[in-house]
C-alpha cells in the first residue's frame, strides 16, 4: 500500500514539473529571470485603398505664350487606326520650344483619341501616324498662342480673343491645337467640372474634322450632347461637353450653322 501511494506521488510531480515547463517554454526570459507572457498573435494586415487621382480640369503654372515657328516631329510609324475605308496618313509635331515637355504626351492622346472607334475612324475612314520623311495627307500640330495667331491669320482666321490667342484652327493639310487651350481648357468644360483630357480629344476631333471635310454644327436642344463639330470652346449653349463624332455606333449631329 505504502509502495502504491509512493509511486502516484512520483507521477504527479513528473506531471507537475511538465506542466510547468510548458508554461515556461510559452513565455518571454525577461532579463533577471522574469517571465513575460506570449505576446498575443498580430492581426492580419489589411491593404488601406489608394485614393483616387483628383479630377484636372486646367494646368496650373507658367507656360510659353510663344515660340519660334521651328517644330519637332513624332519619331515612328502608328498602326491604321480603323478597318475600312480610305487610308489618311499624319504627322504629330510641336513647337519646339514646348516639345520636350510635350511632344510624347500629344502624340499619345492623338493616336489614343483617333484611335477610338466613336472617333471619325467610325465612319468608314481609316487613319495612320507616320513620322517625318514620309508621304502624309496633313500634320497635327501642337503650336504656341502666338504662332497659332500667326498660322491661322494666313487663312484669314483671327484666334483671339479679348486680344489673346484663344482658339485652334483647321488650314489647308494643317490641324493647329492652340496650346493655350491646351493647358487651360475653356470656361464651359472648367465650370460643369469636365475634365481637361475630354477638353484635348474634343479639340483634336474637332480640328481633324475640318480637315476631313466636315462644317461646323449647332447644338440640337439644351442637355443633349454637343456635336463634336458644335464651337465647343466658345460655350455648350446649353448642351452637355461631348469630344465624339460617334455615339452609339451612329454619326452624332446637330443642325448646320
Amino acid at each position: 500500500m505504502l509502495l502504491c501511494l509512493a509511486v502516484g506521488a512520483v507521477l504527479v510531480g513528473l506531471a507537475l514539473l511538465r506542466g510547468a515547463a510548458g508554461a515556461v517554454a510559452g513565455a518571454h526570459q525577461a532579463p533577471g529571470g522574469a517571465t513575460t507572457p506570449p505576446s498575443p498573435p498580430s492581426a492580419p494586415a489589411t491593404a488601406s485603398p489608394s485614393a483616387s487621382p483628383l479630377p484636372v480640369y486646367q494646368l496650373p503654372g507658367d507656360f510659353p505664350a510663344s515660340g519660334p515657328g521651328t517644330w519637332q516631329y513624332a519619331t515612328g510609324m502608328g498602326g491604321v487606326l480603323g478597318s475600312s475605308g480610305g487610308l489618311r496618313r499624319f504627322r504629330v509635331a510641336a513647337e519646339t520650344n514646348i516639345a520636350g515637355a510635350e511632344l510624347a504626351e500629344f502624340t499619345r492622346l492623338v493616336d489614343l483619341t483617333l484611335g477610338d472607334p466613336r472617333s471619325w475612324i467610325g465612319g468608314q475612314r481609316r487613319l495612320q501616324r507616320v513620322p517625318a520623311g514620309s508621304a502624309y495627307d496633313f500634320t497635327i500640330y501642337l503650336a504656341t498662342g502666338e504662332t497659332t495667331r500667326k498660322l491661322c491669320a494666313t487663312g484669314g482666321m483671327d484666334t483671339r480673343l479679348d486680344g489673346v490667342s484663344y482658339t485652334s484652327c483647321r488650314l489647308p493639310g494643317r490641324v493647329v491645337i492652340n496650346f493655350n487651350r491646351w493647358r487651360l481648357s475653356v470656361p464651359d468644360y472648367v465650370k460643369g467640372h469636365v475634365e481637361l483630357a475630354l477638353y484635348r480629344r474634343y479639340v483634336i476631333n474637332h480640328e481633324v474634322g475640318h480637315e476631313l471635310g466636315r462644317n461646323h454644327e449647332r447644338c440640337p436642344g439644351r442637355g443633349r450632347p454637343a456635336p463634336v463639330m458644335q464651337q465647343q470652346t466658345y460655350g455648350l449653349q446649353g448642351c452637355r461637353a461631348n469630344p465624339w463624332p460617334y455615339l452609339d455606333g451612329k454619326r452624332y449631329a446637330g443642325p448646320p450653322m
